[in-house]
């Protein structure tokens, strides 16, 4: 009889196909690393002039509602600003969970989920999508919010992924669409065009409306949330836009 396989470790849902393993050098990296990038985060945010928080009473309100789960979206592109607005939903009682890749590229932005206090789990769409979502499942079922880059973690970029929307229906939470502007900003030559506010640039928030999932959804109604949503952050975005004048 075969041995049923145990993806409780992080090392059982790494990709076979990868050859990147957690040495005890890479080990050594990231722990002289780590407080290094979490400096460097730290003081990049801290410089930022929010000039603009636009829905700041929907987040007040997504907070409030203890006890139910969300799913707040955002572009990876805008990573850097966004999960430092969800490290301070975190500390004014928000229960967020993170999906990072199991790949050990991910232990980074891991341990960084972690230090926010926020819970994570470990795979991807790729490789480990049924168990990602069996773990999303169970953590929304305890009121964690799960947080999503919705165009990731390959893109294309600024394309809100089915995934994301079936993900919240099998949870039965409602997804919140969420975006920023900075009047200046370095744009990595990246898929995901990842953007980085440049020191005291100032920025301006938004978040939309939560958008609720039916718990039977047909292939035409998924599509229907998938536009919605997608259309809802880059509206987001561009409201942010005109707040900070970087049109």
């Amino acid at each position: 009889m075969t041995e049923k396989a145990d993806y409780s470790d992080v090392e059982s849902r790494r990709s076979q196909s990868s050859r990147r393993r957690m040495t005890t050098g890479r080990k050594l990296t990231y722990a002289i690393g780590l407080p290094i990038l979490r400096a460097i985060v730290s003081f990049l945010n801290a410089t930022y002039r929010v000039e603009k928080r636009i829905g700041s009473d929907i987040a007040d309100r997504v907070i409030a509602d203890q006890g139910t789960a969300y799913v707040p979206c955002y572009w990876h592109s805008q990573h850097l600003v966004l999960s430092w607005l969800m490290r301070d939903w975190i500390r004014r009682g928000f229960k967020a969970g993170f999906i990072v890749s199991a790949s050990v590229d991910g232990e980074v932005p891991a341990r960084l989920a972690g230090k926010f206090g926020a819970e994570v789990i470990r795979g991807s769409a790729a490789n480990t999508g049924a168990l990602v979502l069996r773990d999303a499942q169970q953590m929304m079922k305890r009121g964690v919010s799960i947080v999503t880059t919705s165009d990731g973690p390959l893109g294309p970029a600024f394309e809100f992924k089915a995934g994301t929307v079936l993900m919240a229906r099998i949870g039965g939470a409602p997804m919140v669409p969420i975006g920023y502007a900075a009047d200046r900003a370095w744009v990595l030559k990246t898929w995901d065009r990842f953007m980085i506010p440049k020191p005291f640039a100032k920025v301006a928030i938004a978040v939309g409306e939560p958008i609720e999932v039916p718990r039977s959804l047909s292939p035409e109604q998924t599509e229907e949330l998938r536009l919605q949503m997608q259309t809802a952050i880059q509206s987001l975005i561009e409201e942010s836009q005109a707040a900070v004048g970087s049109r």
